[in-house]
């Protein structure tokens, strides 16, 4: 009896020794549910519009010229300023003539030798004492010789500067005693007639592509802060400025009995004939942007989808969007800020 209780003291011993050598199990725990965010959506709609283009540029006069003369030589006398009226026709500046009449000179004479010479030939064909040949180099020498002559006749008339508008002359680029290079600009006119002054602008190809010639545009300037004039499209570049790369577009504004003049500053608004369809969210839906590209959250199936939108530009609480959302699309507005991709979103 004793040993067999002693046994199952043994036994049990054994048992809970066993059981103290068991690892323990942790509790089970149950796992949170993913937070859901409440937010707020719209649905996108789309819209036809025709956007104005604004940009600044320059008061000019369609009409100019950038006057030179025709060959090189020291300016002898300048006769304009900057500044003065001109009339077409009027001598502006001439050069120093001595070189070039003594080339005139020079040309007259070797002119003469040659005529001289080729009538000495035909005498000499005549009496059979020259040939074929002779009377030919003869002949072939005197045209030559007119020719030269007419060269040094033309550059003589043209060594000085005349006035080829009625205008202003705007910039006086050299005065008497300079040394004029061939082509070498000296003096700008420009037409001062009502229907020549333009404004030239510099627009993107994007706003490029929309405009076409005779589209209408107002325009402001800072010498008449109280006053609006009217233009009217006339010249679109077919390239681009290699320097800012941004299209010319010259505008012809109507001095409506105003004195302008060239260099003025000038607020252009351009009114496109072209429409364009976009994208209507409203500014709130927007939760990056850098530029032109934004990000906005849309509804998919009860979870917040980022999507990249192209902006094209804000019209007071809307945004138009030009590319990235098709109109249906739902748009989350409250409470996405606090949102990430694929989160579980509840409409409220």
């Amino acid at each position: 009896m004793v040993m067999k209780s002693a046994w199952m003291i043994n036994t049990l011993l054994g048992l809970l020794l066993v059981a103290a050598c068991q690892p323990s199990k942790a509790p089970k725990t149950e796992e949170p549910d993913e937070a859901v965010v409440p937010v707020r959506t719209v649905k996108v709609t789309e819209e036809t519009r025709t956007e104005p283009i604004v940009v600044a540029g320059t008061v000019a006069s369609k009409e100019e010229a950038r006057l030179s003369f025709k060959v090189g030589g020291m300016v002898a006398r300048v006769l304009v300023r900057e500044g003065q009226a001109v009339r077409q026709g009027q001598l502006l500046a001439t050069l120093d003539m001595t070189e070039i009449d003594a080339q005139v000179s020079q040309a007259q004479f070797a002119a003469d030798k040659a005529g001289r010479d080729l009538k000495r030939v035909q005498n000499m064909l005549r009496d059979t004492a020259a040939t074929l040949e002779q009377m030919q180099n003869a002949s072939t020498g005197f045209d030559l010789a007119q020719q030269q002559l007419r060269i040094a006749q033309f550059n003589q008339a043209h060594a000085r500067i005349v006035s080829p508008l009625n205008g202003t002359v705007t910039r006086k680029l050299m005065n008497e005693g300079e040394l004029a290079g061939a082509g070498s600009p000296v003096l700008v006119v420009s037409s001062t007639q009502p229907n020549d002054w333009v404004v030239r602008v510099g627009v993107s190809d994007r706003d490029w592509a929309r405009l076409r010639v005779g589209d209408k545009a107002t325009i402001r300037l800072d010498a008449y802060p109280e006053s609006t004039f009217q233009g009217t499209v006339t010249q679109l570049a077919q390239a681009a400025d290699p320097t800012n790369k941004l299209y010319e577009v010259e505008v012809r504004i109507a001095p409506a009995g105003n004195r302008l003049a060239t260099g003025l500053f000038a607020q252009v608004e351009l009114q496109s004939s072209r429409s364009r369809s976009y994208v209507v969210v409203p500014v709130e839906a927007l939760v990056e942007g850098t530029g032109r590209q934004g990000f906005v959250y849309v509804h998919d199936q009860g979870k917040a989808r980022k999507v990249p939108v192209t902006i094209g530009y804000l019209d007071g609480q809307q945004v138009l969007l030009e590319a990235g959302l098709e109109a249906g699309s739902e748009v989350i507005t409250a409470g996405s800020a606090f949102l990430t991709e694929d989160a579980k979103i509840n409409l409220r």
